[in-house]
Formats: C-alpha cells, structure tokens, sequence
C-alpha cells in the first residue's frame, strides 16, 4: 500500500504528503491539545520563479497569499497559471480546487505502477451531492483502482485541517446543533427566579422522599430536586446528585423521555412496593422516580395513556381502554418485559411471572 504518511510528512517539514496534493496553500492544524498551528506552503517562490516570474513579481505574490489566504487575485499572476497551484480544498478568499475526479484520474494513474493500494483522500465540498459521490466511485472502478476513500468537507463536526483559523467553529450551531451557541458550546435555558413547581410523596420498600420539580413558563420541567432519607446519609447524597444531573440535562435541551427512558426500569437495593397505584412495585429508587415523571410530565406515556390505561392493579395485569391497547404499549408499558420462548412476542407479567397474550405461555407459573 502506498500510504500519505500524513504525521511523518509533518515531522520531516514537507509540504505535501505522499500522493495527496496539497490541502490549501495556507492551512491550519488543529492540536489535540488545544491550539492551532498555521502552514504556509513555501514551494509557491520555486514554481512562481520556474514559470518566468522575477524576484519582485514573486515577492507580490507571496505577499499576497500572506494576506488573503489564495493566490487568486493576485495582480502579477497570468490567468492561465492558476491551475498550477490548485489545491484539494477551496482556499478561504477563493472559489478553485481540484475537482474530485482530478484526484481520482491522477490516482489511475499511479496504481498500474503499484502493487498495492493507494491510501489517499478524494476530497469533494461541502456541497457535494449524493450522485457525484456515486459517479467518484464508478470512476476509481473504471480506472481499476483498488481503493478509494471519499471525504466531504465539513461533514464532521471538526477536521484535522482547515483552510481558515474558524472553518470548524463556522460549522457548529447549524442543523442539529441550532440550539448551541455562536462559539459552538451548547446554551443552557435557566429557569427564571421565582417559578411554579410540583411536589409528589413516594415511598419506596418503606424508604420515604419527595420529589419538586420546577416548571418553566410553557409548563415543561426544568429541574428536580429530590430529598431522601436523611442528611448526609449514602441515599441522600445519590439522589441529590441524580437530580442535579437530570436538571442540567433537561436545561441543556435533553427531552426527559430520553432520561425516562434511559434510567426506568434500573435494578438496585432499595426496591418493593410502592403506595403509588400507578407504579405499584419499583425496582429502584431511579425506577421510580423516573417510570414517575415519565408518567406524570412525559410525552411518551401520553400517546398511549388513553389507550392503555393502567396495566398494574394489585399486582395483576389490568387493561383500562377507550380503544384497543396496541403491542407498541404493551412494551412501553413492560420495558424490561422477556420475549415468549415459543412464539416471540413480549410478555406482560402475571402474579410474579409472564404470560404471553399471543399464545398463551407462561415463564413458570400458571
């Protein structure tokens, strides 16, 4: 395999790596550990001057690469010596580049004097459409190539390279990430000083707390605090840091089904039954407290709540319906319920064991 070499290139202060043709004229590098390193290609002075430029022509020229980052523009250079310094990626201040199938003809024109593969990029842009990504890899396959590896720019949230100090922090905040900020950190929605709240009693195996949640003014829930037990005791502490954690997540834009869904459910000492009707037995603090405000202030329970009802009543499954109830709310309703060994359906729990509503198996009881 004939590989960029990319780092040893770096180390031994070349300009270009391998196969690769050079990124941009003027790059910068993002450190892993914090930091930029900017990279001037010095080859520009030695092609300018084999193309007939004199030294002051040369030196306009540099200067003006220094300055706007292209050569594009420049008031010395012959229009039909731009192609010269083409590069994979559009430099900042202009609009040339290779072309992505430039990259791959070039690559055809290596492999018959390689055994192996080539290990290089094909560099498309940021606006590459699904069909020229298509026709890339039908041409590499023509020319007989043995590999090929396409990268978009900007199709990661940040790049080793860029060809300006701030392409990577441009592209955060857009699409997805329209919540984050313009310096590209996410933006926290506080709640205001004085806001309404609710405050529900549970008890868990004997083990009393309170659960407050605070609302913002849409009536979502903002933040939880949760007091148990005593001060300074073990289970205390691990529910004060629980809701610290849920209330930056849901201040942060984390939806609280994502939490619910996530934590209902968690296995964990202390667990029995609760004097909550609607959540009857709790595996957990966390399974409680969770599977509750999913109930009480979740979305996903209120696309089935009308439907399906209550399923727990006295420790027997038990169907409340307008309609009827479908498998879809079986399963939110018995997350951690087992699959029939006969037919495959999900279980819904009978007594202290599961029945199948399909075929009529049990896991053990009758």
């Amino acid at each position: 395999m004939l590989a960029p070499t990319g780092t040893i290139a770096f180390m031994m202060d070349c300009d270009t790596t391998g196969v690769e043709p050079d990124i941009a004229l003027v790059k910068y590098k993002k450190l892993v550990g914090g930091g930029m390193l900017k990279f001037v290609n010095r080859r520009v002075a030695t092609a300018l001057a084999k193309l007939g430029y004199d030294a002051r022509q040369v030196q306009s020229m540099v200067e003006h690469i220094d300055e706007h980052e292209t050569i594009e523009g420049a008031p010395e250079l012959t229009e039909g010596h731009l192609a010269v310094f083409d590069c994979a990626f559009k430099p900042r201040n202009g609009v040339r580049s290779i072309a992505p199938l430039g990259h791959i003809r070039m690559m055809g024109a290596v492999q018959p004097f390689i055994s192996g593969a080539i290990s290089k990029t094909i560099n498309m842009p940021e606006d590459a459409t699904v069909e020229e990504i298509e026709e890339a890899y039908i041409e590499a396959w023509r020319l007989g190539l043995k590999a090929v590896a396409i990268y978009r720019d900007g199709c990661k949230r940040t790049q080793p390279l860029n060809t300006s100090r701030d392409a990577g922090e441009d592209r955060k905040g857009t699409g997805a990430e329209a919540a984050a900020t313009e310096g590209g950190q996410p933006e926290r929605r506080r709640l205001p000083a004085d806001c309404s709240s609710y405050r529900h009693k549970f008890e868990v195996a004997g083990h009393e707390g309170y659960i407050h949640v605070g609302f913002y003014e849409d009536g979502t829930p903002g933040e939880i605090f949760i007091r148990m037990a005593k001060e300074g005791s073990t289970i205390s502490g691990l529910m004060d840091t629980i809701a610290t954690l849920s209330s930056m997540a849901l201040q942060y834009g984390v939806p609280l089904d994502a939490l619910v869904k996530k934590f209902a459910h968690v296995r964990y000492e202390p667990s029995g039954f609760t004097k909550n009707p609607e959540i009857p037995m709790a595996k957990s603090l966390t399974d409680y407290i969770f599977r509750f405000l999913g109930a009480r202030f979740g979305q996903l329970s209120d696309d089935s709540r009308g439907r399906l009802g209550r399923v727990w009543d006295a420790g027997k499954e038990r169907v409340v319906a307008e309609g009827p109830a479908t498998s879809a709310d079986l399963v939110q309703a018995q997350l951690d319920a087992p699959s029939c060994a006969d037919c495959g359906a999900i279980m819904i729990r009978n007594g202290a064991c599961y029945k199948c509503m399909n075929c009529g198996a049990t896991s053990g009881c009758s």
